[in-house]
């Protein structure tokens, strides 16, 4: 006997305010994977596994995120909560592991935040060397701040136009880019750049391994969609679309810029190898720009490079606000982080992660900025973690639709290649975190070197392990998860 379509949210969001359309969600999430990874870093991955060699690459992490952003996309469209994954994860894996599901969530980008506090103020050097940082990024963390502080749609408005200017960056890129291969401007390359030396593919399989670990990180970001459904306006409607939308754009954008740059620069190129967050004139794009006689190429990618980093920030403050407040409405966060403004915006939320985030940029300003680097290392496998999360969350969510005989009809959203697709994200997720020790192991590092990159597992088990210690909360029966949108 099947069920009836859930009646629509209202107590778990009913302080929320359901302002965000499908533009906003849509451009929150290209916005969120779109960053320096596309427009300096991208350059290196050629060079290292040749233009061939980062293609696939790309492609076969692009395709594993589309499948987490299938399920992701399911789960949101049928359950619009606040807290996201970590609720999911609450509701059918376990309270415990859906409690360190939030708290990992959330601390990964309240040092993101610190993280691009830290970038804006390196990138305004380019044009004011002389100017002490700490001005820059004291200045940058209060427009976020001010930017969540105003409200929902002042938030998704400003993410909005962010994108959009990330978005027309790689638009008039993929043109002029695409002009340049055909020969309408200077003289056509053909695809001598994709056969010279080892190109396509360089280092073979070996290079497309390590370009994949490269590319899972460029990716991060893409789940924003699902922290935002709890504010998303008509959400069985406006996520499902911008599901559908979000993953063949961000797609086009790296699969096509990558393209365009191995067509147009040799991986041979030492610029390319000499690609940084910190040097926008060996940026693949500056270089491609400068080949199409654009004048101050360097300084109009520093200014794109900027939003970049202020629509990061954004973002990371916006979810990890909302990731604490649903943490404190579900008792896992103190009470009085619950507050909202008279603009429904969790003001004590924001405090709180606005803190975290200003300490985190202190502790790269004082002594060598180990603490700093340690803070990062915890939070680099938090984004692998939430992916894995999601995957496993999805497939025990469709297990209590069976069990509770809840059709598949009522769903806003249906997941392609359902158990297969959460199944392969989940082992792929799994294969890259372990992946990660390869790179130390080929060059015979000691064990803390080794180890070190994965210091942010213990992190994530210890959260799980000590709730339920503290507890006593059993795993959830599917028979009787929480399916209602409350």
């Amino acid at each position: 006997m099947s069920s009836p379509t859930p009646p629509a949210p209202t107590g778990d969001n009913r302080s929320l305010n359901r302002s965000l359309k499908s533009r906003h969600l849509t451009m929150i999430s290209i916005g969120g994977a779109i960053g320096t990874g596309l427009f300096v870093a991208s350059g290196a991955t050629i060079s290292s596994a040749g233009p061939g060699g980062a293609l696939l690459a790309y492609g076969l992490i692009g395709f594993m995120v589309w499948l987490i952003m299938q399920s992701l996309g399911e789960m949101a469209a049928f359950l619009p909560v606040s807290g996201s994954f970590g609720e999911y994860g609450r509701r059918f894996m376990s309270p415990s592991f859906g409690f360190a599901m939030g708290w990992n969530y959330w601390f990964n980008w309240a040092i993101t935040v610190a993280a691009e506090l830290v970038a804006a103020a390196l990138v305004m050097k380019y044009w004011f060397p002389h100017v002490p940082s700490i001005l820059w990024s004291g200045l940058f963390l209060l427009i976020l701040f001010g930017i969540n502080a105003l409200s929902t749609k002042a938030y998704g408005e400003s993410e909005f136009w962010f994108a959009t200017i990330k978005v027309l960056a790689v638009i008039v890129f993929l043109i002029l880019g695409l002009a340049m291969i055909l020969g309408i401007i200077g003289e056509a390359p053909g695809a001598q750049n994709w056969t010279a030396g080892e190109a396509p593919f360089v280092g073979g399989a070996e290079g497309v391994f390590l370009v994949i670990l490269v590319a899972g990180y460029s990716f991060q970001g893409t789940e924003l969609i699902g922290v935002a459904a709890g504010e998303a306006e008509d959400p069985g409607r406006t996520i499902p679309r911008a599901i559908r939308t979000i993953f063949w754009r961000i797609l086009l954008f790296y699969i096509g810029a990558i393209a365009v740059i191995g067509f147009l620069i040799p991986y041979t190129d030492p610029s390319l190898l000499n690609s940084s967050e910190t040097n926008i004139s060996v940026s693949p794009f500056t270089l491609v720009f400068d080949k199409a006689g654009i004048l101050a190429a360097a300084s109009l990618m520093n200014a794109v490079i900027l939003t970049s980093i202020l629509s990061a920030g954004t973002s990371g403050l916006y979810a990890s606000t909302r990731m604490l407040f649903a943490l404190a409405e579900k008792g896992h966060a103190p009470r009085f982080l619950k507050k909202l403004s008279k603009h429904q915006v969790p003001v004590n939320a924001l405090l709180a992660t606005t803190l975290v985030g200003l300490a985190g940029f202190i502790t790269s300003l004082v002594g060598d900025g180990k603490a700093y680097e340690f803070l990062l290392t915890v939070s680099a496998l938090a984004g692998f973690i939430t992916w894995m999360g999601i995957s496993w969350s999805h497939y025990r969510f469709r297990k209590a639709l069976a069990i509770q005989n809840i059709s598949l009809d009522s769903l806003p959203y249906r997941a392609r290649f359902f158990p297969a697709g959460a199944i392969v994200a989940l082992v792929a997720c799994v294969l890259i975190v372990v992946g990660q020790s390869y790179g130390p192991l080929r060059d015979g590092a000691p064990l803390g070197e080794l180890l070190l990159p994965f210091i942010g597992i213990p992190f994530f088990l210890a959260l799980w392990a000590g709730h339920k210690l503290v507890t006593k909360e059993p795993a959830v029966d599917l028979a009787t998860a929480d399916l209602g949108r409350e």
